[in-house]
């Protein structure tokens, strides 16, 4: 074995993000994320989202699907992400066991409530879900593994604010006429959500749904993920809410609990 350093970049690496990006694999990341974002895309489609010209886009596409980054529907011609896109993803989710602690408890917590459960994680400074078990009611929430939500405007991204330490988020964009842009309104919202052990996302990213969640803390007693319920505000009533809150509640603790983590003291 090797005495030298194991290091993550090389020797002679400078911090310059331009002078140290390779253009073809960003374009070909540009083009992943675009296929993830959407149901498919045409080559047509695909050119004109990242102002490149179709062959170019067709190299960089072959590309791909040799490793199975990418597919082709021949009967649409239409672009999808492909298998070998999920067996990345995949390896990220096994990066931590909180997927797999998580599921037993969020199966239950859709049993008990008949709606969507979801477990989600800050990632640079959004929540990114990660998975969810689905109700199988008609009207349901949907967060397929990978879509991302701003922190404040979404349950779980509530949650884990609330027992974060205190930092300046910059403008608080609006979503619904219920979304929270004030930052004291933000802060007192936070507050009471650290009293009463759940957040609320109320109509606040998407008009019509509501979503109670909870966070899942390590053991130093910092949040590292959440778990939600998610679904139609009539179907969520104000009656209801402590009671669903206190279900959520006590899913994230026991994926804390299986996480050999523990819950800080509220305030």
């Amino acid at each position: 074995m090797s005495d030298q350093p194991r290091r993550g970049r090389p020797k002679a690496f400078h911090d310059k993000t331009e002078q140290n990006t390779v253009r073809a694999l960003d374009r070909a990341m540009a083009l992943l994320q675009a296929l993830a974002a959407s149901d498919g895309l045409t080559l047509t489609e695909l050119a004109q989202a990242q102002g490149e010209s179709p062959a170019t886009v067709y190299r960089v596409l072959s590309t791909l699907a040799q490793r199975q980054m990418v597919e082709l529907d021949p009967k649409g011609q239409v672009w999808h992400v492909g298998p070998g896109t999920f067996r990345a993803g995949a390896a990220f989710l096994r990066r931590t066991n909180v997927v797999e602690r998580a599921r037993a408890p969020m199966q239950a917590l859709m049993r008990a409530t008949d709606e969507t459960a979801n477990l989600g994680i800050e990632q640079q400074g959004e929540v990114l879900f990660l998975t969810q078990v689905e109700t199988q009611r008609a009207i349901r929430a949907f967060f397929p593994p990978g879509t991302r939500s701003p922190m404040h405007a979404s349950g779980i991204g509530k949650a884990l604010l609330a027992w974060s330490p205190a930092r300046r988020l910059g403008p608080l964009a609006g979503f619904t006429a219920a979304t929270i842009t004030d930052p004291e309104a933000l802060q007192a919202d936070l507050a009471l959500t650290r009293a009463r052990g759940f957040a609320l996302d109320d109509e606040e990213r998407t008009p019509g749904m509501r979503c109670v969640a909870a966070a899942v803390f390590n053991s130093h007693g910092e949040p590292v993920a959440g778990v939600s319920v998610s679904g139609p505000a009539f179907r969520m009533p104000d009656s209801l809410l402590e009671a669903v809150g206190a279900r959520v509640a006590a899913a994230a603790a026991e994926v804390t609990e299986s996480l050999g983590g523990q819950a800080p003291k509220s305030d």
